[in-house]
């Protein structure tokens, strides 16, 4: 997974929450606070139950947000475990490179050290 598409993830989930806070600020009356938290729950599946819709159109977009929305937020967070763990491996692989250059250095400065201790005899 590239930066670009890890950034396209993170946007597609603010803007999931962001056009759902807008919505339901307009269509259920709710305040900022109550639009964004209702969404904030639905889409972390917790549902604390205190807020529910009370308009037909309300209803029907909160059973979009939770199909939509979070098979989205499952996406986002799927496909950032995956990449936290190819750089894991992949720093891995550097530091390995990186300590067999190191042990090859050490090699090589030893074999010619070792022909100039072997002339002191």
């Amino acid at each position: 997974m590239t930066g670009r598409r890890a950034l396209l993830l993170v946007l597609i989930v603010i803007l999931v929450v962001a056009g759902s806070t807008v919505f339901f600020r307009h269509v259920e009356g709710w305040t900022w606070l109550e639009s964004y938290f209702f969404t904030v729950v639905t889409l972390s599946t917790v549902g604390y139950g205190n807020l529910i819709p009370a308009t037909a159109l309300g209803k029907i977009a909160t059973t979009v947000l939770i199909f939509f929305g979070i098979a989205v937020v499952v996406v986002a967070i799927q496909q950032l475990g995956q990449f936290a763990i190819i750089r894991k491996a992949e720093t891995r692989r550097t530091l390995r490179r990186a300590e067999a250059e190191r042990q090859k250095r050490h090699d090589r400065q030893q074999a010619r050290q070792k022909p100039a201790d072997e002339d002191d005899r």
